[in-house]
């Protein structure tokens, strides 16, 4: 973790959480990004599959849905409902439905993860390589699991696990490295998830975006839109 062992991760302050109530704000500012996100690249209908943060299910992916379909890829939920934070059993299931797409379709998948959704996307992109193109996520916490998050305690609680003791586990899993180009999207102003936690010390090739944006708003965020359309399109100008 030596590229990135200067960063101090911690969980984002009670400031930094009430930020979140901004979500409403940014909702409005959505429209004058109308053409902007219009005169994106064209999509050329690949698979692209979508997952769900923690606690959220797949109609919090449905506007960026809507969007990339818009472009013109193929885009597919992860078929799981809500995102409950049964992370080892969603691997498999996610990672057998990506398998069973890429054979189906005959071209690998692109797997887009928001928050806890962007960690099963990598280690289905990991343990699935054969069958994945690229892994792009939002606002997910690479580095340590939840334990730099705001919910941490909470998921800890529910799943009955160590913080302490799964950041060594997600340790020993992340080192192990990605083949595919992946790209983190993140934002400084993240009250769920510690943005330095979303830098990926693991892989040199992996490409950071920042964006303003609150955790919640990463979904409808017109700056997002654009990023993956543009990644999707192979613009690394995004």
């Amino acid at each position: 973790m030596s590229a990135t062992a200067s960063l101090e991760y911690s969980r984002p302050k009670p400031l930094s959480v009430m930020g979140e109530l901004r979500v409403p704000f940014e909702m409005l500012a959505f429209s004058p990004r109308t053409r902007h996100l219009i005169n994106s690249p064209k999509g050329d209908g690949r698979p692209v599959m979508l997952m769900p943060g923690y606690m959220a299910g797949e109609f919090s992916m449905q506007p960026l849905a809507t969007y990339l379909k818009i472009l013109g890829y193929s885009v597919h939920q992860w078929g799981l409902g809500v995102n409950r934070g049964d992370v080892e059993a969603d691997i498999g299931r996610v990672g057998e439905r990506v398998a069973d797409l890429h054979s189906e379709i005959g071209e690998k998948v692109t797997v887009i993860g928001w928050s806890l959704g962007g960690v099963i996307a990598r280690e289905v992109t990991r343990m699935y390589a054969d069958s994945v193109r690229e892994v792009i996520t939002m606002g997910t916490p690479i580095v340590g699991g939840p334990k730099y998050t705001s919910v941490g305690g909470f998921y800890a609680r529910m799943h009955d696990i160590d913080l302490d003791e799964f950041e060594v586990e997600v340790h020993v899993r992340n080192a192990e490295g990605l083949e595919q180009p992946a790209t983190s999207i993140y934002s400084r102003s993240d009250g769920i998830v510690d943005w330095k936690a979303s830098v990926d010390p693991y892989n040199e090739h992996t490409r950071h975006v920042e964006v303003e944006s609150s955790h919640f708003g990463l979904g409808i965020n017109p700056k997002v839109w654009r990023v993956i359309a543009d990644t999707l399109a192979g613009d690394a100008r995004a």
